[in-house]
C-alpha cells in the first residue's frame, strides 16, 4: 500500500473564494475521487487548526504504486490540481510504502 500526504498554504483569496471556501472546494473534490480512479482507496481532507503549520492535509491511500502513479495523470485528479494551483502558496508532498 501507498500513502500519500500532501500539505498546502492557500491564499487568503483567489478564484472568488476565501481560504476557507477554496479550501472546502479542494475537500470536496479530493474526496470525490475515491471510487472515479481506479486503486484510489482513501482520499481524507482535513483543515489544520494548528496556526503554525500548513492550512490543509490530504491524506490518500492507494493500492499499489502504479495505482499512484495512474492517479497523477487521471483527467479527473488533473481536473482538481488545476484548481489547487490556482489558489495555493506553498506544497509539501511525502509518499510511502506500507
Amino acid at each position: 500500500m501507498i500513502k500519500h500526504i500532501v500539505f498546502w498554504n492557500l491564499k487568503d483569496e483567489a478564484e472568488g473564494g476565501t481560504k476557507l471556501e477554496n479550501g472546502r472546494i479542494i475537500k470536496q473534490r479530493l474526496e470525490a475521487l475515491v471510487g472515479v480512479v481506479d486503486g484510489l482507496l482513501k482520499a481524507e481532507v482535513g483543515f489544520n487548526y494548528n496556526p503554525h503549520g500548513y492550512d490543509l492535509c490530504l491524506y490518500s491511500e492507494f493500492a499499489t504504486k502504479e495505482a499512484q502513479e495512474a492517479y497523477q495523470e487521471h483527467p479527473e485528479h488533473l481536473k482538481v490540481r488545476e484548481f489547487v494551483r490556482k489558489v495555493i502558496t506553498e506544497r509539501a508532498v511525502v509518499d510511502f510504502e506500507a
